[in-house]
């Protein structure tokens, strides 16, 4: 039952087209570049999730100079980094809703190379259901995680 909710198991025998092909391996690749780069970024010592991304040239965050409070995405170019060092601890303390990303991520690049290069879906076609409910459950954490850190200050 949960699994004809979050895959779809009609179509996934069916050979995929090469337009389909295509755009999962270039899904695949899309994802690994970030992780790559997490790699590559020394994660903010602090684990607050501070300044990481201006390792890329980046400016520091408009939201947080313009407003003065830290913004939701606060920390996760450093959960990134953290994570890909295997600190899932450290990930989780610098931000969640980057945590849940870098996971998805983690997990989608593999599943996309495979299916791209196999020209078949590996486990089944994820459902609509499937994509929009993982999409709110990251969507939900990054503002839960937001408010809590407000809050506590």
């Amino acid at each position: 039952m949960l699994r004809r909710l979050f895959l779809k198991n009609d179509d996934s025998s069916r050979p995929l087209s090469w337009w389909s092909r295509l755009l999962l391996a270039g899904l695949g690749l899309a994802l690994a570049v970030p992780l790559t780069v997490a790699c590559m970024l020394k994660p903010d010592p602090t684990g607050k999730g501070y300044g990481t991304h201006e390792q890329l040239g980046l400016p520091p965050c408009t939201f947080t100079t313009v407003v003065g409070i830290r913004c939701p995405s606060c920390g996760m170019t450093t959960s990134w980094a953290f994570f890909m060092r295997g600190r899932v601890d450290r990930a989780m303390m610098a931000n969640t809703g980057g945590t849940l990303l870098v996971l998805i991520a983690v997990v989608t690049t593999p599943w996309a190379l495979a299916t791209g290069a196999r020209g078949r879906f590996l486990w089944g076609r994820p459902t609509d259901i499937a994509i929009a409910l993982g999409t709110a459950v990251v969507l939900v954490v990054t503002l839960l995680d937001w408010a809590v850190r407000l809050a506590v200050g």
